[in-house]
């Protein structure tokens, strides 16, 4: 499992149906289960997604022997998912967790 961190305002972006929303768009269909969103998309067997209002968690099962093209494009999606639903690209989100490294709060 990941934690990202949320952006200042993100909260109300993904709180509610926003969430399932963003994956929906991104991945082309989401499930809810509780509180938390499901996705099988390419090279991702299941990816289950969930805040608290701070933080995003996303706990993640890939496929093996997938092709690279599928694997690209599942990358490709994934960081769009992340940066549509953190409101970080994928460049601020390793800025953020070296600073948080450094720090020695991970």
């Amino acid at each position: 499992m990941q934690a990202y961190e949320l952006k200042r305002g993100q909260a109300k972006a993904v709180a509610g149906d926003g969430l399932r929303g963003i994956a929906e768009e991104v991945f082309g269909s989401a499930h809810v289960d509780g509180d938390k969103v499901l996705v099988a998309f390419g090279a991702l067997e299941r990816l289950v997604a969930w805040t608290d209002g701070k933080s995003l968690f996303v706990d993640t099962a890939m496929k093996t022997g997938v092709p690279d093209g599928i694997v690209t494009d599942t990358i490709t999606a994934y960081n769009r998912f992340l940066e549509r639903a953190t409101g970080y690209t994928a460049k601020q989100r390793r800025q953020r967790l070296q600073k948080q490294a450094k720090e020695g709060s991970l």
